[in-house]
């Protein structure tokens, strides 16, 4: 059986077998937080839930087979044409996306009619794009105008495309890409530079906002101010009720799971809890099975996050090396967002957790970083690279 799993199943054992472990804790946490939403989209028929997700599941580990089959150089290749491709999708989902919850983050394919979050995309392509970059740039890292100039100004542009709809995916993905700069050898003062801008930047707009109506230019930036202040002064801001109530559900929750939890399938606060199934997730399995529930999964992101620092270790190109860390980074990054902000050490962020939250683009898009990984994972095990593609990383 040993024998037969690894013909078919390359690279990385241990994230195989994590990634499959989230994978059935994610399929009986959704069945059972999926119960209200069943209860007033379905007539109760919470299976409709519980075979879609599996459906999605299967579907994602079918995207992890194939793209871990295929050798890690081609990315860089492909990673220029999604590039080009995200930025125009990100501005048409600015000005015409579908809007959910009063925020244009999803774009609807014409004639299948399915959404999908173009920053989804768009985070992938642009980790790809700067791993390229950086691989082929090390001997410029030196120079402001040739090596951090031309690196920097796709990560602006994404993540400018990104701010007005979807701060905290925008703050996330600029976060990865100015580590993964990091690691790839760009001077300290240039990035210390980028970000005491931003924050002077930021600070400057957020005093601006209390004498002018910012949010004539940015919509959402109300929501954001006052999801930073309810957060600091524990009080509730005008317009962040939803947010409030969301916080204390969530208390509630991890406070009644206690160390071992209700139960599977016990859950009270899931029937009061909105998106208990996607952003507060995590506060459901705490408190169905309790504190050492919860670390478990906390436990799993961290194995993820070691074997992925060993594959750096062992690398031995530089585009494979740092595209295998930014895909993990990005993925260990939003998890630990999402658990901060369901045991409220984070405001609300709209965060899903990643390989747990329901969600079909989120899951899909995770299962193509994770097949990319296991695709440099794999490089590793084998005795010699092809001579066929010596020439691609570049």
């Amino acid at each position: 059986m040993n024998l037969f799993i690894r013909k078919y199943l390359q690279g990385d054992m241990v994230i195989w077998a994590v990634v499959f472990l989230l994978s059935l804790i994610s399929v009986m946490a959704v069945f059972s937080a999926t119960n209200n939403l069943a209860h007033y989209e379905k007539g109760g028929h919470t299976e409709f839930y519980l075979i879609k997700h599996m459906a999605i599941i299967v579907m994602g580990w079918g995207m992890i087979y194939g793209i871990h089959k295929v050798p890690h150089q081609y990315f860089s290749r492909v990673a220029q044409i999604l590039l080009w491709l995200s930025i125009p999708l990100l501005a048409i989902t600015l000005v015409a996306g579908t809007s959910v919850n009063s925020a244009s983050r999803w774009l609807t394919l014409p004639v299948i009619n399915i959404t999908f979050q173009t920053s989804d995309l768009a985070k992938l392509a642009l980790i790809a794009f700067l791993a390229r970059q950086l691989s082929q740039r090390q001997e410029k890292m030196d120079d402001f105008k040739e090596g951090f100039l031309q690196i920097i100004w796709p990560v602006l542009i994404v993540c400018a495309l990104i701010l007005p709809a979807n701060f905290s995916t925008a703050a996330v993905l600029f976060v990865t890409s100015l580590v993964v700069l990091f690691i790839g050898r760009v001077k300290f003062k240039y990035l210390a530079g980028l970000i005491g801008t931003i924050i002077l930047a930021g600070s400057f707009v957020f005093l601006l906002s209390y004498a002018v109506p910012i949010e004539k230019v940015l919509p959402r930036f109300g929501t954001w101010k006052a999801r930073i202040e309810t957060y600091f002064t524990s009080e509730e801001t005008e317009g962040m009720a939803d947010a409030n109530y969301q916080t204390e559900q969530a208390k509630i929750a991890i406070a009644t799971g206690g160390i071992t939890g209700v139960g599977p399938g016990n859950s009270v606060q899931r029937n009061r809890l909105p998106s208990a199934y996607a952003d507060f997730i995590y506060a459901i399995i705490i408190e169905e099975w309790g504190s050492i529930g919860g670390m478990g999964i906390l436990f799993l992101y961290l194995i993820l996050l070691f074997r992925g620092l060993r594959i750096v270790h062992k690398g031995t190109t530089t585009f494979g090396t740092l595209l295998a860390f930014g895909c993990m980074f990005s993925l260990i990054f939003q998890a630990f967002i999402n658990m901060a902000v369901a045991v409220n050490l984070f405001p609300v962020t709209g965060q899903p957790l990643p390989l747990l939250s329901m969600g079909g683009t989120s899951i899909w898009f995770t299962s193509i970083a994770i097949g990319m990984i296991l695709s440099v994972s794999r490089s590793l095990n084998e005795k010699q690279p092809k001579p066929e593609l010596a020439h691609v990383e570049g």
